[in-house]
């Protein structure tokens, strides 16, 4: 039997929305596991309960059997038949892109009372956020993140942390992938799936041009993951390394398509004294690090970077906007004159009235090296919690300065780490 990844708290929100009146949309990056979750989770949740299998309408539009149900008139038609008596039905569809007009049968399915609706899809339209828009108040998405560390750890419980975060760190959390028994099964899955998938179907659905083009900037990219950026920047870098000329405004819609179609994220940037957000530069991270490394070949595996975007991915699974912040200071030089600096802090966290400031420090084995890294905190100035997390094996603790310091297992393992 095939091991199964719990993804319990996706099943736990499908649950919650369940008969809500609305039809429920389950996004994410492509082969992150929206299909099992559906079809295994939720469908084997239904059953024990007490849904009868006969009320339960699963339509598999990639399955070539199902060719005609992606007429919309058909599927509509299909759909129908199966209802037979007033009690509720739960109507599943995978890769609903597939289907024409898809938009008008889902509304029409809101028409029947005694119908549930839920739907995955991943490429086409489906790959970016146009479903979210088109569904709006009548639509619940459920944006499904490739595995946690804590998901992943699962798989090999028994083994090192440090091994597994290696592990992790290099090949990311797609399901699929997290299974495979070695490293270079690993290492060619992630290759072919950002080639012959993901790149695919960019192209295909924004009508790229200029293959190459997108693909450049899709390795500068990888290589300053974390790493403060804007399109003009990102323009002289092409224009400085003589790789051709790649204008601002085809960046920026390039960065757009990445965006939408789940595999980048824009963090942006945040003053906290001025209480303002700057316009420009960002900050990109991967949704997944091993589509971003599989992108360079594996051979940029620069774990202080890595273990930024990991984090950064796990502050956004926990439900908090992130968002990189800006502190400004008045620096004495030495000639005694001052000068106005800004320093960053890694990630300003905000969810709901709850607020807490993390820093990403690799290693501090000094007390030099802890004073640099919580520099731009002290200077923060308000009374919000403030954290600064280490790969170092260190005792969670409060300093002098009232700064919580975890170690990086503490933070990936308990997901309370920070309210406590």
């Amino acid at each position: 039997m095939t091991m199964e990844i719990r993804r319990d708290r996706y099943l736990e929100r499908l649950i919650a929305h369940k008969g809500n009146g609305r039809v429920k949309i389950v996004t994410g990056i492509r082969r992150c596991g929206k299909s099992y979750l559906l079809f295994q989770f939720f469908k084997r949740h239904l059953i024990e309960t007490g849904v009868k299998p006969n009320h339960i309408i699963e339509i598999q539009l990639e399955d070539r059997s199902n060719k005609e149900l992606r007429n919309p008139d058909a599927c509509l038609a299909f759909i129908k038949k199966q209802i037979k008596d007033q009690k509720p039905y739960y109507l599943l569809i995978d890769e609903v892109q597939l289907m024409d007009e898809f938009e008008d049968v889902l509304n029409s399915c809101l028409h029947i009372e005694n119908l549930d609706t839920y739907v995955t899809g991943s490429n086409s339209k489906f790959l970016s956020k146009d479903i979210i828009t088109e569904f709006r108040g009548r639509g619940d998405e459920m944006y499904l993140r490739p595995l946690s560390f804590k998901e992943y750890r699962t798989i090999q419980p028994d083994k090192p942390f440090d091994d597994v975060w290696t592990e992790y760190m290099t090949f990311g959390g797609l399901p699929y992938c997290a299974l495979l028994p070695s490293r270079e099964e690993k290492a060619d899955y992630l290759k072919r799936l950002f080639d012959e998938v993901f790149l695919r179907d960019i192209i295909e659905r924004n009508r790229v041009q200029n293959d190459a083009q997108l693909e450049s900037l899709l390795n500068v990219i990888s290589s300053a993951v974390g790493s403060l950026t804007n399109p003009k920047k990102l323009e002289d870098t092409f224009t400085s390394s003589g790789t051709g000329k790649l204008s601002a405004v085809t960046i920026k819609q390039y960065l757009d398509y990445l965006c939408d179609a789940f595999m980048i994220e824009q963090a942006e940037r945040y003053d906290i004294k001025g209480k303002r957000y700057i316009s420009t530069p960002y900050k990109y991270y991967f949704t997944d690090t091993g589509l971003r490394n599989a992108r360079l070949n594996f051979r940029q595996l620069e774990e202080t970077h890595l273990m930024e975007n990991v984090m950064y991915n796990e502050l956004c699974l926990r439900g908090y906007s992130v968002d990189v912040g800006v502190v400004e200071i008045n620096e004495r030089q030495e000639d005694g004159k001052y000068v106005r600096k800004q320093i960053e802090v890694d990630f300003v966290c905000n969810k709901a009235d709850e607020r807490v400031y993390v820093q990403s420090a690799f290693s501090i084995p000094t007390t030099e090296k802890r004073q640099q890294e919580e520099r731009p905190l002290v200077n923060v100035g308000d009374g919000f919690r403030k954290v600064v997390v280490t790969k170092d094996n260190v005792i969670r603790h409060n300093d002098e300065n009232g700064i919580l310091i975890m170690s990086l297992q503490e933070f990936l393992m308990d997901e309370r780490a920070l309210e406590k």
